[in-house]
């Protein structure tokens, strides 16, 4: 992969998993939701079987996306897959994407307006119907990916775009300014094991040089279910960074994204569609 000059709009990033159903779900959505000519990166940590390949292979036989694939001879972990990616990308703006996310319309085109409003951004996270602090449309907990895609992705455009602050980005989805990131070094493959913690310490780091993590509010990225630390990774996070794990609790029991999630909620009870739809996703 090369991220230069194709496009304006951030790489996406997708490391392949080994859940083959919900490779292809991922790939379905980003081909409905993205806009031609993006550039999408599939990096295979040797995890992909035979069916998989198949997936795969069918996708960038058809897809309009300028899609890339690679896969490694032998696994290297997820954490050390994940920094060799966003290292191979250099000071590229990403975005990367749990292997079963699946991004609804207009999600692309929201996070990278998020990165452009403030240069103080770092990390953006849409919604999720399994996001923890991200989540939508109950805060912390697992609900069922939205039914209405397009009417949750035209409700999520029509918030005010405020960007509140997050204890740390969230893994289902997230943009990462590619300078932030290069200032403050690569992840710790050392000291964790998942993506998922990488990420928190990532996040904090960035924080402690004053960026910002924060929720994009206009972009929604449905997951099957919700992510988690590898064993050790709590315990090597909570060694590092003692504040971090009460201020989650924190977030969690005053939550400051009430009134937000609520407005959501009447923007999707008064969506029109299709109308608007054609204005915001066409």
């Amino acid at each position: 992969m090369t991220p230069g000059s194709a496009s304006p709009l951030p790489v996406v990033l997708l490391p392949v998993g080994t859940d083959d159903d919900a490779l292809d779900a991922c790939l379905g959505a980003l081909d409905a939701g993205t806009p031609a000519g993006t550039r999408v990166w599939l990096a295979d940590d040797a995890q992909a079987g035979p069916r998989g390949l198949a997936i795969i292979e069918r996708w960038l036989a058809r897809t309009a996306l300028q899609a890339d694939y690679t896969r490694r001879p032998r696994m290297v972990g997820e954490v050390a897959h994940v920094d060799e990616m966003l290292s191979a990308c250099g000071d590229a703006d990403v975005v990367l994407l749990a292997p079963d996310a699946q991004p609804l319309p207009g999600w692309l085109q929201q996070l990278s307006a998020c990165l452009a409003r403030d240069a103080a951004i770092a990390t953006a996270t849409p919604w999720c119907n399994a996001g923890e602090t991200a989540a939508w449309p109950r805060l912390g907990e697992v609900m069922p990916p939205p039914e209405d895609r397009e009417r949750t992705a035209l409700a999520c455009a029509a918030l005010p775009p405020l960007h509140p602050e997050l204890p740390a980005a969230v893994a289902h989805a997230v943009v990462l300014r590619g300078s932030a990131r290069k200032r403050v070094g690569g992840l710790d493959a050392a000291s964790f094991a998942s993506w998922y913690a990488a990420l928190v310490d990532l996040s904090l780091r960035l924080s402690g040089l004053g960026w910002r993590n924060v929720l994009c509010e206009t972009a929604f990225v449905a997951r099957g279910g919700e992510g988690g630390p590898a064993d050790g990774d709590m315990d090597a996070l909570n060694a590092r960074w003692p504040t971090f794990t009460p201020r989650l609790a924190t977030f969690l029991m005053e939550d400051p994204l009430r009134q937000p999630r609520e407005r959501l909620h009447a923007l999707y009870a008064q969506a029109d569609l299709p109308e608007r739809q054609r204005d915001l996703f066409g």
